[in-house]
């Protein structure tokens, strides 16, 4: 009992007509898991912070803490 010999013309086509649909539905899906479960939370997450972030108080807050070289702190 001997074993057929392989068919290997035409293997490639073949192989990507069944695998490359296939990667390009896991790459959608895992582009889109990444989009609503980590890229959408972070944007909302930075419009939360900076609607009610004040850029003069952080200011004057490093100011007086000494975090600047070139400005004195009030009352100096």
């Amino acid at each position: 009992m001997s074993l057929p010999k392989p068919i290997m013309r035409g293997l490639l086509a073949k192989r990507l007509r069944f695998h490359l649909p296939i990667a390009c539905i896991m790459a959608l899906l895992a582009g889109a898991t990444f989009k609503f479960t980590v890229a959408e939370p972070r944007k909302q997450a930075y419009a939360d912070f900076y609607k009610k972030y004040d850029s003069m108080k952080d200011f004057n807050a490093m100011r007086e803490a000494g975090v600047f070289e070139s400005v004195r702190p009030s009352g100096e």
